[in-house]
């Protein structure tokens, strides 16, 4: 269940502090009864941040699969052969 608090909380800096480290999830801060912010300790926006990149990843890996069996894509290991020529490097 998302943990939810009322805006006058926030003066109470270390009690929120402790409770989003504690929760390790997004509190969300209401205004007048209404959604108005999202707080979080840094462990969980960078976990947050790590399934987002994450998702992106294998969105981008779909999308490059989906060209390749439409013979849309280049294959990487014939992009690698052609830079070697171009350029003169042997690996």
């Amino acid at each position: 269940m998302p943990a939810i608090r009322p805006i006058t909380e926030l003066r109470n800096t270390s009690a929120i502090s402790e409770l989003c480290h504690r929760l390790n999830e997004p509190v969300f801060i209401t205004k007048n009864g209404c959604e108005d912010l999202v707080i979080m300790s840094s462990e969980a926006y960078d976990r947050s941040l790590s399934a987002v990149n994450a998702a992106e990843i294998c969105r981008e890996l779909l999308f490059s699969m989906r060209e390749l069996s439409e013979s849309k894509g280049i294959d990487g290991m014939e992009v690698l052969e052609e830079m070697r020529k171009k350029y003169n490097y042997d690996v």
